[in-house]
């Protein structure tokens, strides 16, 4: 189906506004009429852009307060009116969007708000428009969509039809099933838009927290469901209010908006697209940095040994079992320290997996690479950290690790890396989300929020099935915190106890942890004898849930990144994520190495 995008849901002036809707695959707008008022453009030359663009105008909106008021005042709606369908065919549009009133001179009359929307239709057919008329949740009178509809419906005026809205229909917890009782060619427009599950003021909840969908918690697939059983044949368009999207840059939050879209039409038949490949593994981790020796001196601690080196770039291999860090000390590296770059991820078909992510807008990353190195496929996350998908163990397929020089076997001991956590620039946090899930095909968790010494720490982790990718995705409590936190790797170990103390002995520094925390864990839980103790001495984190227990500590942060070692047992899912105050309180206690 088509796609169509409101302007008020994405950031900067009219002109960036339908750059980055074109660019992102768009094939129409929906001009709110704000954005008109504020652009320097004629309504002729904003047409001219459009068509430059590729881009339809699939509705000028919003209009408000319109119907059931006494005549002296519709009669000043008619003029107003008159004069908003001269600016639409000067636009070249025909679809103008009439909200439901709110203003304290509406009547609670429908056979008056029919009568008057078919006035104000009859005006709009001599302009060649039409007028959608739809139900905002807060509406005076009229809030749910069924009601308009009956409105409509007794109008009986051809130029007259309804808007379908996901947040106004869902947010009031209305039945979408009784869109299919509406005739198809009645429904002149529809409206998407997510969010996530809230109890407050249903006014404050749309004009802030709407989403794309797939990024909150609204049934979007089945209300879509029900539009297309009812026969509508026109755009899906995106209308979201939100202050992240505001001020975030427009052309990342187009591709995501598109992105989303797309997702939604594969998830009922309506846009085939390549299966997704789920990863199973993560191959290798690359750290960049402008000194190597003291991420290598943490490494070394762990206990992976440095066993490759590139045949043509500064990239270092270190591991340990299928723990497998790279440590690149190129042009790229960051000045701020040590930083995540990148990540491998086993994939059982690397062409696939890159094909799906492409079909779904994920930016493909253009290698540099001496002739004989391997072709890996790689792809661009949100926040830029790039995605390799490998086949580590398939010799018929690339292999990522024919392009090192063996120096050395590595030991066994650190089985693999349990799980990474990626903190996201404050405006993709949402997008990662979608990202991750869509187009990786990795299972989205419930978000967890977490109090931080200086603001609340919102987490969603995405893992596979089997747990063997598992991905912490989070966001820092301001912009600016959120752009310098740390990114972290967690190893896994069967004897975390033991694998804290070899760390120490080879000169790591743990992270240390308060005494109160302590004190607080043996009252609820009961230890063995000197358990407590030792957890104390080496700073390690102590959680369990009904399936299992996890033991986890911290090693002190480098540049941008630290390391987590865990021990899982039994069944535990989990991250621990009661104790990340405790750490992240003890972590802005302490100064990052370089």
């Amino acid at each position: 189906m088509r796609t169509s995008i409101a302007t008020v849901s994405l950031s900067g002036s009219l002109t960036e506004k339908l750059a980055a809707a074109s660019r992102a695959g768009f094939g129409g707008v929906e001009i709110f009429e704000n954005d008109l008022l504020a652009s320097p453009l004629t309504p002729e030359e904003i047409r001219a852009r459009c068509a430059d663009l590729g881009l339809t105008i699939d509705l000028y909106q919003p209009m408000r307060d319109i119907e059931a008021v006494p005549e002296d005042e519709f009669a000043r709606n008619l003029r107003r009116a008159r004069h908003k369908f001269e600016l639409m065919r000067r636009l070249g549009t025909d679809t103008v969007l009439v909200c439901s009133s709110v203003s304290p001179l509406a009547l609670d009359d429908d056979a008056l708000a029919a009568a008057q929307l078919s006035r104000l239709a009859d005006l709009a057919q001599e302009f060649g428009v039409r007028v959608a008329y739809e139900a905002l949740a807060w509406g005076r009178h009229v809030s749910t969509y069924d009601h308009a509809w009956s409105i409509v419906e007794a109008a009986g005026h051809p130029a007259l039809g309804t808007c379908l809205d996901s947040f106004h229909i869902l947010s009031r917890g209305s039945d979408p099933k009784g869109i299919e009782d509406i005739p198809g060619e009645k429904i002149f427009f529809l409206q998407l838009a997510d969010a996530p599950l809230l109890a407050m003021d249903v006014l404050q909840w749309s004009r802030h927290y709407r989403c794309f969908p797939g990024q909150g918690g609204f049934d979007i697939a089945g209300l879509l469901q029900h539009v297309i059983r009812a026969a509508y044949d026109g755009p899906l368009s995106l209308e979201v209010f939100n202050d992240v999207f505001r001020q975030a840059e427009a052309g990342p939050t187009a591709v995501d908006a598109r992105r989303s879209l797309l997702v939604l039409q594969e998830s009922i038949g309506l846009a085939p697209l390549p299966e997704p490949v789920v990863p199973t593994g993560i191959a290798f981790v690359e750290l960049v940095t402008p000194d190597a020796e003291p991420v290598s001196a943490v490494l070394g601690a762990l206990g992976l040994t440095r066993t490759a080196r590139h045949r043509s770039k500064p990239v270092d291999l270190w591991e340990r079992g299928e723990a497998r860090i790279l440590v690149n000390t190129g042009p790229s590296a960051r000045r701020d320290g040590t930083g995540l770059a990148a990540v491998g991820l086993e994939s059982p078909d690397p062409a696939g997996a890159a094909r799906r992510a492409e079909a779904l807008l994920a930016p493909v990353l253009p290698r540099r690479r001496a002739p004989e190195d391997a072709p890996l496929d790689a792809v661009a996350a949100p926040d830029g950290t790039e995605l390799f998908f490998c086949a580590t163990d398939r010799p018929e397929l690339p292999n990522w690790r024919t392009d090192f020089e063996v120096l050395e076997t590595a030991e066994t001991g650190v089985a693999r890396i349990d799980h990474l956590a990626l903190t996201q620039p404050w405006h993709h946090f949402d997008e990662a989300a979608l990202f991750h899930s869509s187009v990786l095909g990795l299972n989205g968790q419930e978000s967890v929020d977490v109090a931080d010494p200086y603001g609340l720490f919102r987490s969603r982790a995405v893992t596979n099935s089997g747990g063997s990718v598992r991905i912490a995705l989070a966001v820092g409590p301001a912009p600016t915190e959120a752009e310098t936190r740390a990114q972290h790797i967690a190893l896994a170990t069967d004897d975390v106890v033991a694998a804290a103390r070899r760390f120490r002995a080879a000169g790591g520094r743990l992270l240390p942890m308060p005494a109160n925390y302590y004190d607080d864990l043996a009252a609820r839980y009961e230890f063995t004898e000197g358990e407590l103790a030792t957890y104390r001495e080496l700073g390690i984190l102590y959680d369990r849930d009904a399936q299992g227990e996890f033991r986890h500590c911290y090693t002190q942060t480098v540049g941008r990144v630290f390391f987590e070692l865990v021990q899982r047992d039994g069944g535990y899912q989990g991250y621990g994520a009661q104790n990340a105050p405790v750490r992240l309180a003890a972590q802005h206690a302490q100064r990052p190495l370089r």
